[in-house]
């Protein structure tokens, strides 16, 4: 999902740069900055959701469980999962991001009408 995240951001990136570029409008219709919003939606609740999920295996990795033969998986390789920690806080990060993005043109959006 962060890939997926990541090359959306790139071509909206390259998008709007190429538009600033030429002196046009970075938005040229309230039903492009609809659909950014939607996507921004989509990609925001798919990061969150990913964080959330990669956030629960990776306290399961930490505490290990107790009932099973699953041990404590980060006394093993620590630095693997420190790098997991850090992968959940972008994943956080970059909800936060398109949820701040979505905001952005939303209110673009009101001030228009």
């Amino acid at each position: 999902m962060s890939a997926i995240a990541a090359a959306y951001s790139l071509l909206q990136l390259l998008i709007t740069g190429s538009r600033l570029l030429k002196n046009a409008p970075v938005i040229p219709s309230r039903r492009q900055a609809w659909l950014i919003v939607a996507a921004d939606q989509i990609f925001a609740y798919a990061m969150v959701s990913a964080g959330s999920a990669a956030s629960g295996i990776t306290n399961l990795n930490r505490t290990g469980i107790n009932h099973t033969a699953l041990a404590n998986f980060c006394k093993a390789l620590p630095s693997f999962c420190d790098h997991i920690a850090v992968s959940i806080a972008f994943a956080f990060f970059s909800f936060v991001s398109f949820a701040a993005s979505s905001l952005q043109i939303v209110t673009w959006l009101s001030s228009k009408s």
